[in-house]
């Protein structure tokens, strides 16, 4: 229930700060950036089937695009069972591609189909997974934009929900593993809340998100504890002929309630993380490069028995 209220009082305060006075300038990119969607991409605690849950949903510079994208996710875990139990290293990749499609008035369509391939250390020896992963589906309305005759600040808000659909295969004999989030797929259709707040003036803003997903129980009794979502990034827009740029900094937060089996909570499985994390995009006319890499800052996942490292993101967009 303390999740459920944090995120009612901060879709609250997202909701205020759209009520201030507001503008527009003639800039080309004046639809306003819209950046990574905290994790709406079938992640699960500790990086898990998952795609990311800060590496991002949609771009700063295409607003409605189709693309390609790869990212990677490094872990450690160990089964803490005594002082000097070792650790090993576990490795997520994922191979995705992404789009974000209008398809009315205020309202967008952004989908996600991500192939998985992981890797991990075991006492037994090296370990891989691959396979599809789960399809993520997401339709976002603009509450409020800011109106064309501005001229002080740019204001835009967004709210939706969306449906994953369980594509990917989910691997029962790794619920017992340090980190069960070692899957391609969670088994499980879950749905997604979430909102986007973005304010610029001139070339310098801030985007904040904000999302929570509501996990279900799979085929083999095992469901994944419920995800809330969170960051804030500035940003700064250059623009130069037919170029664009935007270095990104800012920070991540992914809070996980703990994981049931059978109807039992399993021990161990609930945890949070905040990540610092830096990027860019780079664009010329329809096309678009960007690169982002997030650090942990702090993080307790699985009390203590594994670790994040790292994540960092590649991506190729072609605007729409």
């Amino acid at each position: 229930m303390k999740k459920i209220y944090k995120l009612l009082f901060l879709l609250t305060f997202q909701l205020s700060l759209s009520t201030e006075i507001d503008s527009l300038s003639n800039n080309p990119f004046s639809a306003l950036p819209h950046f990574s969607y905290d994790i709406l991409e079938d992640c699960d605690a500790c990086g898990c089937s998952a795609s990311g849950g800060s590496m991002g949903f949609a771009s700063m510079l295409n607003t409605n695009f189709i693309g390609i994208r790869y990212f990677n996710q490094s872990y450690k875990s160990t089964d803490g069972l005594y002082s000097n139990s070792p650790w090993y290293n576990e490795n997520f990749n994922t191979l995705q591609l992404w789009a974000r499609i209008p398809v009315a008035n205020r309202i967008q369509i952004s989908a996600l189909l991500p192939y998985h391939f992981h890797n991990r250390e075991t006492n037994t020896g090296n370990q891989n997974s691959s396979g599809l992963g789960d399809v993520t589906i997401l339709g976002m309305y603009q509450l409020f934009q800011t109106h064309k005759d501005s001229t002080l600040f740019i204001h835009s808000l967004q709210a939706g929900a969306g449906i994953k659909i369980p594509i990917g295969k989910f691997d029962e004999l790794n619920n017992g593993s340090v980190n069960p989030s070692y899957q391609v797929g969670t088994g499980s259709w879950d749905y997604l809340l979430a909102t986007e707040y973005v304010i610029r003036r001139k070339q310098i803003g801030l985007n904040t998100l904000l999302n929570y997903v509501i996990k279900t129980e799979n085929d083999k009794k095992y469901r994944f504890g419920n995800q809330l979502n969170y960051a804030g990034t500035f940003f700064y827009l250059h623009q130069k002929n037919n170029y664009s740029f935007a270095p990104q900094l800012g920070i991540a937060g992914e809070v996980y309630e703990s994981n049931y089996q059978l109807g039992q909570k399993v021990r161990n499985t609930c945890g949070d993380i905040l990540f610092g994390k830096i990027g860019f995009e780079l664009g010329k006319e329809k096309l678009s490069f960007g690169a982002n890499f997030m650090l942990p800052i702090t993080q307790n996942l699985t009390g203590g028995n594994v670790e994040a490292n790292y994540r960092w993101s590649l991506n190729f967009n072609y605007s729409l």
